[in-house]
């Protein structure tokens, strides 16, 4: 039902939608989209890190429609570990309807028998219920509690580290 693809810049408008809406970006600690020019910018850094080897970033598309509804990525590249980190966004319209974990099977697919990664691991707020649930569903597992071992917009934040080795 999905289709997994490059960001472009006619998703610009969704793009925009998915980092501005306090909705999707609760746990992301990153600088919100404050126009449709910060998120082809962010294409553009998208574009970047596949053609530096840095990461690679997909659209989530239903096959029916090309609309945008969410991104994953495979990023943080440790080529000496084989291992890199998974990241995730998907609108909140299209939560809890397995959608992010149906897009999350081929990037793993693809990390381990592409890139031949040994490790994927997920650096997730322990708020993010909902991220946790999708990572233990497809079996990552925790590797560590962090606190207050980063500090983002004033404050000192959590973070726990889950992975999945391919075995």
């Amino acid at each position: 039902r999905l289709v997994l693809r490059r960001v472009t810049e006619e998703d610009a408008d969704d793009l925009f939608v998915l980092r501005s809406d306090e909705r999707m970006m609760q746990y992301i600690d990153r600088p919100r989209a404050k126009s449709i020019e910060d998120a082809k910018k962010l294409i553009d850094v998208f574009e970047d890190f596949l053609q530096k080897g840095e990461g690679i970033n997909w659209g989530i598309s239903l096959k029916e429609n090309s609309r945008l509804l969410g991104t994953i990525c495979l990023f943080k590249f440790q080529p000496e570990n084989y291992r890199a980190e998974i990241g995730y966004l998907l609108h909140a319209d299209f939560h809890r309807q397995g959608i992010m974990n149906e897009a999350m099977k081929p990037v793993i697919d693809y990390g381990f028998n592409t890139l031949k990664l040994h490790s994927i691991e997920a650096n997730v707020n322990p708020s993010n219920l909902a991220s946790i649930k999708i990572l233990e569903k497809n079996n990552f597992i925790r590797e560590a509690y962090f606190r207050e071992n980063y500090f983002y917009n004033g404050e000192f934040l959590d973070s726990a580290i889950y992975s999945l080795l391919n075995k």
